[in-house]
């Protein structure tokens, strides 16, 4: 079952609910009832971490977005917010802040594609950088780099950003998907292995191909369908925080400030 598919089956029950507190479904916005329970307080921080806690299992399936140029300055802080060490895995060498600045300015959305991972904040926690480059006598190649913010590591989230990435090289016509990585790279070689990549080690470093099958009807449809439930898990979060800081906003204004009352 594919990705967006276990993402609807989980949500069906909810879909009213999350289309009331959105408002998707009705006139106004409906602010989020926990949230506003807690700024009169009707309920306790810990009321608020349960019902947190049931909505991350939920959204235990790892969706993936395309990004594109007006995501510039949201992979700028991702990849900036990346501790030496893993700069180092996901570059191949120490960079410093202006050399990231420098790679993120001159991403090509146009010849490139990006891929993201969002938690539950809506902060950029897993970004994939799909790189054509030029075509070979197989035919044509693509570079795949990966990171993951520390915090959000062991959901399985470059695998997502890798198997979103294989499936999009497959339907643009990309006959190999490789990967060049430093041969320590734990997360890496566990991808490369995992998806049955060939993998060639020289000097510490490590290069990965695999084979892409021609596109069909059910991969197409595959794609099309992942993305278009990224988006919509994207909106209803982005709906339902917005939601929230409009209840907060709404319950401050209505307590009496010091000195008016």
């Amino acid at each position: 079952m594919s990705r967006s598919k276990k993402w609807l089956a989980k949500h069906r029950d909810n879909a009213i609910f999350i289309a009331d507190c959105t408002g998707l479904h009705r006139e106004g916005n409906i602010v989020n009832p926990l949230e506003l329970s807690k700024a009169v307080g009707a309920v306790t921080d810990e009321d608020l971490r349960k019902a947190a806690a049931a909505q991350a299992a939920q959204r235990a399936t790892v969706l993936v977005r395309e990004l594109s140029a007006h995501h510039r300055s949201r992979l700028l802080k991702h990849f900036l917010a990346l501790g030496e060490e893993d700069r180092l895995l996901r570059f191949g060498q120490s960079v410093g802040d202006h050399v990231i600045e420098a790679y993120v300015d001159s991403i090509d959305f146009d010849h490139d594609s990006v891929f993201g991972v969002y938690d539950e904040k809506l902060e950029l926690v897993g970004v994939g950088h799909f790189a054509n480059l030029r075509d070979n006598a197989q035919g044509r190649v693509a570079e795949f780099g990966v990171s993951v913010s520390k915090s959000a590591r062991g959901r399985g989230i470059g695998s997502a950003l890798f198997e979103r990435a294989a499936m999009h090289g497959r339907n643009t016509s990309v006959r190999t998907l490789y990967m060049h990585c430093l041969s320590r790279n734990a997360a890496m070689m566990h991808i490369a292995k995992k998806a049955g990549m060939k993998v060639q080690y020289a000097y510490g470093e490590a290069d990965a191909y695999l084979e892409l099958p021609p596109a069909d009807t059910m991969s197409r449809l595959t794609e099309a369908l992942d993305e278009q439930v990224a988006d919509l898990d994207y909106l209803v979060r982005r709906n339902l925080r917005d939601a929230r800081r409009f209840g907060l906003r709404f319950w401050r204004s209505m307590v009496p400030q010091k000195g008016t009352a």
